[in-house]
């Protein structure tokens, strides 16, 4: 008569299930220390952004040339010191310009304007 489990198929699924709950246990045993740093979209606490311009390409206003908004720092902060955009959902950032006081200008390198179509969001980070 045959045995339904032989000796070396149940040593061999025994090794697996153990490799397995090793392999379960270290990677569960892999996290990461709460930190400072963060990225988010939402209400940004030191500054407030207003007067939001967008400047068309002259030669093709489907794109756009340059933002320019003002950055007013709320009575808990500085002055901004730098301020960098993106309106392509992050793909590509530029860095700004204070032309006047609380004033930035933002412009994109010829060739690399981004569609007026493909202008999904305006993110802002400016630091003092």
């Amino acid at each position: 008569m045959r045995r339904l489990f032989n000796y070396r198929t149940v040593t061999i699924v025994l090794m697996a299930l153990t490799l397995s709950a090793v392999a379960y246990g270290f990677a569960a045993a892999n996290s990461v220390p709460e930190s400072g740093a963060g990225d988010s979209a939402g209400t940004i606490s030191g500054y407030t952004i207003t007067n939001i311009a967008y400047i068309l390409l002259n030669s093709d206003p489907s794109k756009v040339a340059s933002v320019a908004f003002s950055v007013n720092p709320t009575a808990s902060a500085s002055a901004a010191a730098t301020v960098e955009i993106t309106i392509a959902s992050g793909t590509t950032w530029v860095s700004c310009t204070n032309t006047s006081g609380v004033i930035w200008s933002c412009s994109f390198a010829s060739g690399s304007e981004p569609t007026v179509a493909g202008a999904a969001s305006l993110q802002v980070v400016a630091t003092d």
